[in-house]
């Protein structure tokens, strides 16, 4: 697994095969393979409208819809509500009804540390993108996601974005700093938070120092990922 699409996101399909098909997202560009039996296809006209309609997303750590005949579908958070309005959704024909949080709006720089403390002790899964499992690139993404930017999938991407910071004293809550391995590849991603701490997705999503070295693991009391870049992404 590479990464997940959470409910109500669409994607364009590049190779339909007879089980499978290759996708890719509209949010990020990810390409990969998806079961024939996990999408539903839609017209062009609705593709191109779900464009325009996918700023509203459930705020919960897990809720679930609620369709005609009272059925019930769990969504977890940063799923997409599309057409949503007044507690109302629709895709094709199928109506739902959310009565929980959503999110649509920009929030302020400040509101990411806040939002990445709602998948602390989330486990590591890699491809992940919920707080059932997630990877330290999938962890950024949505954070950002749902205080309503947008990042690219793998953190060697994301690293690519924004402007370049010199030195740690210049960043603030909510920027973004990169680690590399030997080979000079970028391989981890976390979150900035103030006094000098990390919020990022190794093991599980936790809280670690950071120097200029990289990222000190209180528990173990050793470095366990070397500083490359950071980056302000807003």
């Amino acid at each position: 697994m590479i990464s997940q699409l959470l409910f109500g996101e669409h994607f364009k399909v590049l190779e339909k095969r007879s089980k499978w098909s290759r996708v890719r997202a509209v949010f990020d560009k990810k390409e990969g393979w998806i079961d024939n039996k996990q999408f539903i296809e839609i017209e062009e006209n609705e593709f191109f409208e779900l464009n325009k309609n996918t700023n509203n997303l459930a705020g919960e750590l897990i809720d679930f819809l609620s369709d005609d005949q009272e059925g019930l579908t769990p969504i977890p958070l940063g799923a997409t509500l599309p057409f949503y309005e007044d507690t109302s959704l629709s895709i094709l024909n199928e109506k739902y009804s959310y009565q929980g949080v959503t999110r649509s709006e920009k929030s302020p720089k400040n509101s990411l540390i806040e939002t990445a403390f709602m998948y602390l002790n989330t486990p590591y899964l890699w491809g992940g993108k919920t707080p059932f499992g997630i990877d330290c690139s999938g962890f950024t993404q949505m954070v950002y996601k749902l205080c309503g930017y947008q990042l690219l999938r793998n953190a060697s991407e994301q690293a690519a974005q924004g402007d370049v910071l010199s030195f740690i004293e210049e960043s603030e809550p909510g920027d973004l700093a990169f680690f590399d391995n030997n080979e000079g590849e970028i391989v981890h991603v976390g979150i900035i938070m103030e006094d000098n701490y990390i919020i990022h997705a190794h093991g599980k999503v936790r809280i670690d120092r950071l120097d200029h070295s990289g990222i000190y693991n209180i528990d173990t009391r050793r470095h366990t990922h070397k500083l490359r870049v950071i980056k302000k992404i807003i």
